[in-house]
């Protein structure tokens, strides 16, 4: 693992990063420093941030807030998956910069998740879908929340329970990953990985829920 040395090798002053401090901070993000990691979010969540909202702030009826931190962990997920085959496929002998090509992916994963949504049907935010039944609400509407609520608490309960405390800290309350990091005691980019995981668990148990009924 790559050690705090590598970090300490890394531009410290206000004026950009050059090519050789590009491919030491790659290196240490390859090598799974978490150093690193924290450096490279100082360095290029603001740029991948707006490179986001250059795209989603023309779609601001079907885009909001937590959709372009959705879009920012898919972003981080990419580049961590499969063995991290996204971010070892930067090659800077094709004189790109790795600020430019990060912001050419950012780019991508907006347009990607917006299609994305576009096909999708609205989604319910698990807390409002576990909320009680409003006022004045129809017989059916309290069946249908009722079995809502109750198909949720069936889902939570096939996860662990650090599982279920990473589901209220990132999905119910909205932390950032880092908040969720330093609550759950783990590292951002476990952070990410573990939010992919669990969607495609709650997607199988759902499915499966779904088939059952």
């Amino acid at each position: 693992m790559t050690s705090a040395n590598t970090v300490a090798m890394l531009p410290t002053t206000t004026e950009g990063p050059t090519r050789d401090d590009e491919l030491t901070l790659l290196s240490g993000l390859l090598a799974a420093d978490e150093l690193t990691w924290h450096r490279f979010h100082v360095q290029y969540d603001r740029l991948i941030y707006r490179c986001i909202r250059k795209v989603t702030r023309n779609f601001a009826a079907v885009v909001r807030n937590e959709d372009e931190r959705e879009i920012y962990a898919n972003l981080i997920v990419q580049l961590l998956s499969n063995d991290k085959r996204k971010l070892r496929s930067f090659d800077p002998e094709r004189g790109s910069r790795l600020g430019t090509w990060l912001g050419l992916l950012a780019t991508h994963a907006a347009y990607d998740y917006l299609r994305s949504v576009r096909r999708e049907v609205p989604r319910v935010p698990l807390t409002e879908a576990a909320a009680a039944c409003f006022d004045g609400a129809s017989p059916y509407d309290q069946v249908e929340r009722k079995e809502r609520r109750s198909m949720i608490e069936r889902m939570m309960g096939r996860l662990s329970a650090k599982d279920r405390q990473f589901v209220t800290l990132y999905f119910n309350r909205g932390m950032s990953p880092e908040a969720v990091a330093t609550a759950m005691q783990i590292s951002v980019k476990t952070v990410y990985s573990k939010k992919h995981k669990i969607q495609n668990r709650l997607e199988t148990i759902a499915s499966a829920q779904q088939l059952a009924a």
